[in-house]
């Protein structure tokens, strides 16, 4: 059997300096083994702020950016990438940013047509001294992935979460807050091809503790992946229509991941946020998706390398 990417030099960029830098490793461990089993020849890269240079010494085909949250997803590695001219996956400066800023890819997407949740940002200072939306509302940082810094306020609580004011709070001066979309947690993984995008399927995530947060995520049994999810065929359709009007009107490239949630007693079907570089382990919940429809984990590492360019 021959090997797609026998002889490319493939530069794995992993870790970073986020606060996902953990999840990033793993992420880049899981492709660097997969573009090894493809014949490539693969540099691992734990990016910090020497990244240009040490890509410049490597000078290598390609960088598969596998870096997640701020810095590595939010523009600032694209552009470096676009300086130095080299060929890279996922989307571009321009989408990566939009994406990464909660507030300005929201008002992007409602101007496209998909229903996102209302909300908007507020000081954290001032979101810490009152309630400024009726609960049950959700806090988070405007540019941030992975649930990281997200608070849930439950209907009668007594007050707005402090930790935003927290001495060790990082996540920037103003906050999202939105109103809280009650019902079940939905994905849709989105290919771009060359006449448009395609979404996979939809996953539902089942989170042991009933709220979807950084522990559910990447915590051992944090939660269940039904795929595919069980819904209405209409609500499905809907959400991959969804998800793929996101990845167009968001510019992305590659590989994106939408998340939804889906009120089944209102039936309200709401985008949340779109993820320009998803999660990259075989049981991450896009390669799930993938598998699902034929494609396997080293299949899609392929995929994503060989739709590779610069500029993006």
């Amino acid at each position: 059997m021959s090997q797609p990417l026998a002889g490319r030099h493939v530069a794995v960029l992993m870790g970073g300096l986020s606060s996902e830098r953990e999840v990033s490793l793993v992420s880049g461990r899981a492709c660097a083994e997969a573009l090894e089993r493809l014949g490539a020849r693969v540099s691992r890269i734990d990016a910090g702020r020497d990244v240009a240079a040490r890509l410049s010494e490597l000078r290598p085909d390609v960088a598969f950016n596998a870096l997640h949250g701020a810095w590595g997803e939010d523009g600032c590695v694209q552009g470096v990438l676009e300086t130095l001219a080299i060929p890279y996956t996922h989307s571009g400066v321009l989408a990566s940013a939009l994406a990464m800023d909660k507030a300005k890819s929201k008002a992007v997407l409602a101007a496209a047509g998909v229903r996102v949740p209302g909300g908007g940002l507020f000081d954290r200072h001032e979101v810490a001294a009152r309630h400024v939306l009726p609960p049950p509302y959700v806090v988070k940082p405007n540019a941030e992935g992975s649930s990281v810094g997200v608070f849930l306020v439950f209907e009668g609580a007594n007050s707005p979460p402090q930790a935003v004011v927290a001495p060790d709070w990082r996540f920037g001066e103003e906050v999202m807050v939105e109103p809280y979309i009650a019902g079940r947690e939905l994905a849709v993984a989105v290919l771009a091809e060359p006449d448009g995008c395609r979404a996979l399927t939809v996953t539902e995530i089942v989170p042991r503790t009933g709220f979807y947060d950084y522990e559910a995520k990447y915590g051992d049994g944090g939660s269940s992946h039904v795929v595919p999810a069980q819904l209405p065929e209409r609500v499905a359709r809907a959400a991959m229509r969804m998800a793929e009007a996101a990845h167009a009107a968001l510019g992305c490239r590659g590989l994106t991941r939408s998340d939804l949630r889906y009120d089944d007693v209102k039936d309200d079907l709401v985008l949340l946020e779109v993820n320009t570089q998803p999660g990259m382990t075989p049981t991450s919940l896009a390669p799930e998706q993938a598998a699902h429809v034929g494609m396997d984990f080293d299949r899609l590492v392929a995929w994503i390398v060989e739709d590779a360019s610069c500029p993006r």
